[in-house]
C-alpha cells in the first residue's frame, strides 16, 4: 500500500462544500489515497458517505480506507481499513475482511510499529508530525526525527500524519516516510485540487531524489 498522497475526510473543513467536490477536486490534485474518517457520523451516515466515496475513488482508480468501521469497509467494498491500537486486533480484521484488503494501523513509536509489522499490517501510520487540533486523543510529538526512527526499524510503508502542511512534507519524506496524510491541509484549502497537487509534487520530488 505504497500511496504518496494520502487525504483524510473531515466533514468540519467543508465549507460548505460538498464532500463529492472536494474528493473529486483531491483526486484531481494527485491523492491516491483516501480516508473515510468521521467519528461524529451515524453508521448509516457512514455509509452513505462510504457508498458515495467508493463510487468516486473506483472511477479515478484510487484506494479508499474506511476507518475503524470494518462493517462499513465491507457494506462499500472499500480497499481497506485503518485500525488504531485500541481497535479490533489485526488478525480479528484479517479474519472478517474480504482476502487482499488492506489493513494499516496506527503507530506512535517503535515498538509499536514493530508490533504491526510482525502482526502482517499492510502499513503503517505514524504520528503525529506536529500538534494537530483534527485529534483531540492525540499522543506526544514523534516529528520527523521520528520517522527517522521508525524508519530504521521496519521495512513497511509509513504514512506520516498529524498537523502537517505543505511547508513540513519535505522533511518527512527525507527521513524516510512513504506518504503523508492530510486532512486540513487539503480539505480546507481554498483551492482543493491546487493544496493537493503542490503536496504531491513535493513527495514526488523528494521520493524521486532518494531512488
Amino acid at each position: 500500500m505504497d500511496s504518496r498522497l494520502y487525504v483524510v475526510t473531515g466533514h468540519a473543513f467543508l465549507q460548505g462544500r460538498t464532500l463529492e467536490s472536494v474528493i473529486r477536486a483531491a483526486i484531481q490534485g494527485g491523492a491516491d489515497c483516501i480516508q473515510l474518517r468521521e467519528k461524529e457520523y451515524t453508521g448509516r451516515q457512514l455509509l452513505e458517505a462510504g457508498l458515495l466515496l467508493r463510487r468516486i475513488t473506483a472511477e479515478a482508480g484510487v484506494r479508499l480506507i474506511v476507518n475503524d468501521r470494518i462493517d462499513v469497509a465491507r457494506a462499500v467494498d472499500a480497499d481497506g481499513v485503518h485500525l488504531g491500537q485500541s481497535d479490533l486486533p489485526l488478525q480479528a480484521a484479517r479474519e472478517m475482511l474480504a482476502p487482499g484488503k488492506i489493513v494499516g494501523i496506527s503507530t506512535h513509536n517503535v515498538q509499536e510499529a514493530r508490533a504491526a509489522e510482525r502482526m502482517g499490517a499492510d502499513y503503517i501510520g505514524l504520528g503525529p508530525m506536529k500538534p494537530t487540533s483534527t485529534k483531540l486523543d492525540t499522543e506526544p510529538v514523534v516529528g520527523p526525527a521520528g520517522v527517522k526512527e521508525v524508519r530504521q526499524h521496519v521495512r513497511l510503508p509509513i504514512v506520516a500524519i498529524g498537523g502537517i502542511k505543505a511547508d513540513d512534507v519535505a522533511e518527512i519524506i527525507r527521513n524516510g516516510a512513504n506518504s503523508v496524510a492530510v486532512v486540513s491541509a487539503v480539505i480546507a484549502a481554498d483551492d482543493v485540487e491546487a493544496a493537493a497537487r503542490q503536496i504531491r509534487s513535493i513527495v514526488d520530488q523528494e521520493r524521486g531524489a532518494r531512488v
